[in-house]
């Protein structure tokens, strides 16, 4: 008996089982930039504000001359964004600032509440500006969800890899083995032991095999996203791109590339969170009256209001990452 407990088809926004709320893939070829950092393109054709078309191969997404999503508050929950490619300007309502990307990830707990933009600069003036991420979003429980927002940063040297025979397992929350990754913020679910919380990307190329072990928590959500590549047989289920798998927690998953091409994999775990979830777009708690009280606060106190002077702040024309924090710290790749 395979393994494999359901398939679906992924959309642009892929379906999630508790205690994941929403995971979506962007994959956007950008042209040149500019010296805005916007894309070297005629923008007159497009939606601007609610591009998600992918017209040419990119979307602007909520930009107006930057790509991404300006200044925009959230409440009750995380965003863990894992950048393969390309970069993300960070900025928020406490007044702490990012560049990240090429393999790093950011960790941010909304808690009680924050507004923050994610801006996709375009520094390359004379090629393309290629961008690749995957954003997460984890529930908080109950019991978390007003504390005080606060972020890390997970720089690609620290993002461990599992690398065995045609198999790389990029390794951004949950042990593997011996590969840990940094610890995810302190009121974050995965941050406890009992969560068995994991969020790893699986690389497979052609003909190489592995076997994903089998979770410690019996009742845990586990979910493979097929996004790249056809032809992997999953516990004997031959599963194409792009399909999501849902996966028995308590097995053995074997895994085997059977096509010519590499297969790419993101895998979600988690024990759930068993909590009731009202959600209303950008909040996320419990109670219906949590999420009027969740507007009423927005609206009262803007979560700190906003200290830059656009709602699309980027940060320079360099492509040096780094991470100013709330309290004035700052950190870079080593």
């Amino acid at each position: 008996m395979s393994a494999v407990v359901q398939t679906v088809p992924l959309g642009m926004q892929w379906p999630t089982l508790d205690p994941f709320l929403f995971c979506v893939h962007h994959l956007d070829e950008y042209p040149a930039g500019n010296d805005r950092q916007g894309p070297v393109a005629d923008l007159s054709d497009r939606p601007l504000g609610q591009d998600f078309e992918g017209t040419d191969g990119w979307r602007m997404y909520h930009g107006q001359v930057v790509p991404g999503f300006p200044a925009h508050p959230h409440r009750g929950f995380e965003t863990v964004t894992y950048v393969r490619q390309g970069l993300v300007d960070h900025a928020d309502s406490m007044g702490a600032a990012a560049r990240y990307g090429r393999g790093d990830v950011q960790w941010l707990t909304a808690g009680a509440g924050i507004q923050h933009a994610e801006m996709f600069p375009l520094l390359d003036r004379d090629g393309a500006n290629t961008l690749e991420l995957f954003q997460i979003w984890v529930n908080l429980p109950a019991a978390n969800k007003m504390v005080d927002p606060h972020f890390s940063m997970f720089w690609d040297a620290d993002v461990p890899r599992v690398v065995a025979d045609g198999v790389t397992v990029t390794v951004v929350a949950g042990s593997l083995g011996e590969a840990t990754p940094p610890s995810p913020p302190p009121a974050s679910w995965g941050s406890r032991d009992e969560a068995e919380l994991a969020i790893w990307h699986i690389v497979l190329e052609p003909g190489s095999s592995w076997t994903l072990p089998a979770a410690a928590a019996a009742d845990a959500n586990r979910v493979l996203y097929v996004f790249d590549g056809a032809g992997v047989d999953l516990d004997g289920t031959i599963v194409d791109a792009p399909t999501g798998a849902v996966v028995d927690p308590t097995a053995n998953v074997p895994m085997r590339n059977t096509s010519d091409a590499p297969v790419e994999i993101l895998m979600l775990q988690g024990r759930p969170l068993n909590e009731p979830v009202a959600q209303y777009g950008p909040f996320v708690m419990n109670t219906r009256e949590e999420i009027q009280q969740a507007f009423d606060d927005y609206q009262r106190t803007q979560f700190g209001g906003w200290p830059w002077d656009r709602d699309d702040p980027v940060h320079g024309l360099d492509g040096d990452r780094f991470a100013k924090h709330a309290d004035g710290r700052v950190d870079q790749p080593a």
